[in-house]
């Protein structure tokens, strides 16, 4: 009689494409809190995680929705509000006591000038030690939203009530998009 080999099945959450585990190993091995930075439709989640007694513990957790608490009225899921999410993760975590982190992106692709990279430069600027290459971030013009302006006042203002019309009922003003967004970076920067 032949015997086949046994089939082994992997974890779930690898069989369901949320987990790298072999990856997270390794970050964990360095026993240095991990920046989770997530991506969804609408917004951008970063978090700070240690690994305690088998579990995961979420020291600082921060959605790009809590930046309309500082008056940014904008698109929670560009590269701009990626940038302003970091900067404010960054912020409490250094207000926790938290200095040093290594970046887990999960399984996203690491693309440069992506929304990830854009966070990871907010976390940076907060004042956090992070290792990463500048090649990886988007240039600042394009973190400030710069090129978002220069088209909105290109636009004419039915073209721009089509293509704004949800941030602008909020009160945001796309053709100063770097003015609202400097506003934004200095009110973080001078939180308490």
């Amino acid at each position: 009689m032949k015997v086949g080999k046994t089939f082994k099945v992997k974890f779930r959450r690898r069989r369901l494409n949320k987990t790298n585990f072999k990856k997270r190993l390794g970050l964990l091995k360095s026993k240095t809190t991990r920046l989770v930075i997530r991506r969804t439709n609408s917004s951008n989640i970063i978090q700070l995680i240690d690994f305690v007694k088998g579990n995961d513990l979420t020291l600082v957790g921060v959605n790009s929705k809590k930046l309309s608490e500082f008056g940014w009225n904008g698109n929670t899921k560009n590269i701009s509000a990626a940038y302003l999410t970091g900067l404010l993760a960054g912020k409490m975590a250094l207000q926790k006591n938290i200095k040093k982190a290594v970046l887990d992106i999960g399984l996203n692709t690491p693309i440069s000038g992506s929304r990830i990279f854009s966070a990871l430069k907010g976390v940076i600027d907060s004042g956090m030690e992070i290792n990463a290459g500048e090649k990886a971030f988007p240039s600042e013009e394009r973190i400030s939203g710069k090129h978002i302006e220069l088209y909105a006042n290109s636009l004419t203002e039915s073209e721009l009530q089509n293509k704004f019309g949800a941030i602008i009922k909020k009160g945001f003003n796309v053709k100063q998009f770097t003015k609202e967004f400097e506003k934004v970076k200095t009110n973080i920067l001078n939180m308490k």
